[in-house]
């Protein structure tokens, strides 16, 4: 599995934008969403917290990819989805990012350096325009050969992505 970077909402200035103003809607019908994405990610052993915000995440995304390459992606990513998901922590400040790089074992000065020079802004530009040629307009996107799986789905979901795409489950010795 490879980590491809998305346009969640490029839009949304530094500073975050409230959920409500962000899907033009009421405040009752914000929690009913998180109250459904909340009993979502409980169920998939998820964290998710409170949120009533949402933040650009692009220099997140920069420094992800750069993480993904010294061998720290997947931690990263993790420690990326639990400050945003589950405590609210905004992904667009840099030094969230270089807490969160250091945290996973990443030099907090190289990391900055990566994000003063965005170094990986060319990459992340470079996915973009993958998803949308690939027609992607959701996260997460499963995608193997022509066919995609959309949102968080059941396991037996990736099964049957990977199983119509050739793979065939180990025999046990």
């Amino acid at each position: 599995m490879r980590w491809r970077t998305f346009p969640l909402h490029p839009e949304t200035p530094e500073e975050g934008q409230l959920l409500q103003d962000m899907f033009r809607t009421s405040a009752e019908k914000i929690e009913a969403m998180m109250a459904h994405l909340r009993a979502t990610a409980t169920e998939l052993g998820l964290p998710f917290g409170n949120r009533t915000r949402t933040y650009n995440s692009r220099l997140a995304q920069e420094i992800g990819l750069w993480a993904e390459d010294q061998g720290k992606g997947d931690a990263f990513h993790m420690a990326a989805f639990r400050a945003y998901f589950e405590t609210g922590r905004n992904l667009a400040k840099i030094p969230v990012l270089l807490d969160l790089a250091e945290s996973v074992g990443l030099s907090k000065m190289e990391a900055e350096a990566i994000l003063t020079d965005r170094t990986y802004r060319k990459n992340v530009d470079r996915d973009w325009a993958d998803s949308r040629f690939k027609g992607i307009t959701a996260v997460p996107t499963f995608v193997m050969g022509q066919h995609k799986v959309v949102g968080a789905q059941p396991y037996d979901a990736l099964v049957n992505l990977v199983t119509i795409n050739g793979a065939r489950q180990k025999e046990k010795p």
